[in-house]
């Protein structure tokens, strides 16, 4: 591994003398670490300040934190500066492929020899030689065959090189730009990595056959051929109809495998034997149809050879093709990595042999094919992006970015100093990993004032020209708002009754509807994580999410993975509840049928305009409602195609046609005013049905302890709220006096 840590030399441009946070040994001159945890910082008595960053302080870092350590705040200008540098970033890039690597042990002369060997076709040396002794001949053809695969394992290590060198070319030269004070320092760096890039590439070519990528370019061109499935020759594979998938599935395999390198017939020899796998040699009619069968891939063969030697030589094109874009490297460690490696070999070969021009900081090389190979590089035919030119076209250069990270981005600098927040600024945060795919962030724009949304969506947003300001993200919500409460939901429980506690069935519980309520839902996001480190930001996105006037709006769609950019699980759990713990009896109609409990048309009040989201709220649309939380829906959370109703909406419309094991929606948690009515309203059903004549049990009824808590319902006030004039009150009142004067009555009949 390369010593890649930062060292005082490099420019710091704006960044220059940015107070960090530094730990060390007591001592003058003792080493300065980013964290308390370095493994170099062997003390006890560890001394904590503020450093200016300059070359004296990054002159006295130790090596591992230089490299590695966390100086800044990742979502910070100045983080996302040094983690660009730091680790295998920047630093590492420039002084990695800048000559040949020891390791690699390789000279010009092997290079040289081991691709002669392998433009020969392969053949029987011993035999070719006309040796007469069997053992030498066993010698001689393990000896070459030896040799092949050696020249075959350095032509692949070559082209590897080559593909890694300019996957480390292109991540610094896309780097440099965005910190315009590194370009002149960067420079001879980057002229050296290029230099040996082009070394690699003269030595990558000599194992590449052009006529073997013409003909690679024509086999691709060839339509599909008329099957002998009805000649007798092949009679030993079986009926006709036998033969014809099986010469049907040779043709695709020959095809594919002739268009994707550059190798000569002789590497697909072994493809004749899948017609006749299976069938004894000594059977009658198998030599025959062995040799029908290799005659007909011959003739595939010959086909495309010869359509490519007629295609005129001297008719060149010049063609752009612009590579992939580099995503997230999730390839284990020990396959190659890089934008190259998933290009096939016959695509490889074509950059290595005509490449003109290179810009890979923008991933655009410019080539000079024959028309042959410009033909198929134009044809849809692969997921790369290609153009045609007439004349060659001017290479361009990295230009400096026109909106470099600086201060004043992110919440480094006070609210009053930010900058506009751009998409190559919001790019880099997520190329730097400093942000989580689910990240939520509070931005502000003249459109929308305040708003909390996922990084994918600002990323959209932006795309369209739409301007903001970065507030603040979930990590930078003050510890000592965050802890206080992680303190009060307190640990994990150890078994499962404390995880899921028993619901509380009397209104008259202390705890009934404590499954609707935030507290339960901050418990529920606290708790339901698979390492408890994830607790706390669980908590932080719960509590940026809790304001998101729709929640559909943190749907940040899907990753180039095709996995979810959404809050996690418990998140959603904390924001939502399972439509089973909604008892919306008390606001329903009174039932004429004496046989149903019926509601007590009690007003909704402050639940009317309470949030439910579901997959299908359209009785006109086929197909269920289901629950964010449904397995039918993947158990994905609110996403932004969902249905957004309300509470009022369910009890006006009895067409629903929701999911009989998620009861087809979920309801937005209830604040502690919403919960504290939905209580107070449950108590008053319930003294409304045990005053119910049609049910009786009148005798039984203890009058004044009803009398004392319709006495209390009456003067019911919403939490820290002197007054509640909202649509309902009136309601409210009125039947509380009804219920008074039933319970007087009720008293006064009772002897």
């Amino acid at each position: 591994m390369l010593d890649s840590s930062l060292t005082a030399d490099v420019p710091l441009g704006p960044f220059e003398g940015t107070p960090v946070t530094v730990h060390s040994a007591k001592g003058k001159n003792a080493k300065l670490h980013a964290a308390t945890t370095c493994t170099q910082l062997r003390t006890r008595d560890v001394t904590t300040t503020e450093a200016p960053l300059n070359a004296d302080t990054i002159g006295r870092m130790c090596s591992r934190c230089a490299q590695w350590g966390a100086w800044a705040r990742p979502e910070t200008g100045l983080g996302i500066f040094l983690r660009a540098l730091g680790g295998v970033g920047l630093l590492y890039q420039l002084q990695s492929h800048t000559a040949p690597d020891p390791d690699d042990c390789w000279e010009q002369n092997e290079v040289q020899a081991a691709a002669a060997l392998l433009r020969t076709d392969p053949v029987e040396p011993a035999v070719a030689a006309g040796d007469d002794g069997e053992d030498d001949d066993e010698e001689q053809d393990e000896e070459y065959w030896k040799a092949r695969d050696e020249a075959k394992r350095l032509g692949d290590s070559v082209l590897s090189t080559w593909r890694s060198a300019a996957t480390s070319l292109h991540l610094a030269q896309a780097a440099v730009p965005l910190f315009p004070w590194l370009a002149q320092w960067a420079e001879p760096k980057l002229t050296a990595k290029h230099q040996h890039l082009e070394a690699l590439r003269a030595q990558a070519v000599l194992f590449v056959a052009p006529e073997g990528l013409m003909a690679a370019a024509a086999a691709a061109a060839m339509a599909d051929p008329e099957l002998p499935s009805e000649e007798e020759a092949f009679s030993a594979i079986g009926t006709s109809k036998e033969v014809g998938t099986q010469l049907k599935a040779l043709w695709h395999e020959w095809h594919d495998k002739a268009r994707r390198g550059w190798e000569g017939p002789s590497a697909r020899t072994y493809l004749a034997y899948g017609p006749t796998h299976g069938i004894r040699p000594n059977r009658k009619d198998y030599a025959r149809a062995r040799a029908a069968v290799d005659e007909l891939v011959a003739s595939w063969e010959n086909q495309a050879r010869e359509a490519a030697a007629s295609a005129e030589p001297t008719a060149m094109q010049w063609v752009t093709v612009r590579l992939p874009e580099v995503k997230e490297d999730t390839t284990p460690p020990w396959r190659e990595r890089g934008f190259l490696r998933d290009l096939d070999d016959w695509m490889t070969g074509v950059l290595i042999t005509y490449l003109a021009d290179a810009d890979w900081a923008g991933r655009t090389l410019t080539l000079r094919v024959p028309r042959l190979i410009a033909d198929r590089l134009l044809s849809r035919s692969h997921h790369l992006d290609c153009q045609a030119h007439q004349d060659r076209p001017t290479p361009t250069k990295p230009t400096p970015s026109k909106s470099p990270i600086r201060p004043g981005i992110f919440d480094d600098t006070p609210v009053r100093g930010r900058q506009p927040l751009t998409a190559d600024h919001l790019r880099l945060l997520c190329s730097m990993r400093a942000a989580a795919k689910d990240e939520l962030y509070i931005v502000f724009s003249t459109e929308g004032g305040a708003e909390v949304l996922p990084l994918p969506v600002i990323e959209r947003r932006l795309a369209g020209g739409w301007q903001c300001f970065l507030l603040a993200g979930a990590s930078d919500l003050p510890a000592a708002v965050i802890e206080p409460w992680a303190r009060e939901v307190g640990p994990r429980p150890d078994d499962r009754e404390g995880l899921w506690p028993q619901r509380v069935r009397s209104p008259d519980g202390p705890l009934f509807g404590e499954d609707l309520g935030l507290a339960q839902g901050a418990t529920r996001a606290a708790w339901l994580v698979h390492d408890e480190r994830d607790a706390e930001r669980n908590l932080r996105l719960l509590a940026m999410a809790r304001g998101v006037r729709d929640l559909r709006t943190l749907d940040g769609g899907y990753d180039d993975h095709g996995r979810s950019r959404t809050p996690p699980h418990p998140v959603w759990l904390g924001l939502l509840a399972h439509a089973e713990d909604l008892d919306l009896e008390p606001f329903e109609a009174a039932d004429a049928d004496r046989w149903r409990s019926g509601g007590s048309s009690i007003p909704l009040g402050v639940l009317a305009d309470v949030q439910v989201y579901t997959t299908n709220a359209d009785p006109r649309v086929q197909g269920k409602g289901h629950s964010p939380f449904c397995a039918h829906s993947r158990e994905r959370g609110v996403v932004a195609q969902d249905d957004l109703l309300t509470v009022a909406d369910l009890l006006d419309n009895d067409d629903f046609d929701w999911c009989s094991k998620c009861w087809g929606y979920a309801v937005r948690r209830l604040t502690d005013t919403q919960l504290s009515y939905y209580r107070a309203a449950h108590r008053l059903h319930d003294i409304a049905q045990s005053l119910d004549p049609s049910r009786g049990g009148h005798d039984r009824l203890d009058t004044e302890t009803i009398t004392r808590q319709l006495h209390e319902l009456a003067d019911w006030r919403p939490d820290g709220e002197d007054h509640w004039y909202t649509s309902g009150a009136r309601g409210w009142r009125r039947i509380v006096q009804e219920l008074q004067a039933k319970a007087e009555a009720v008293g006064r009949d009772t002897p």
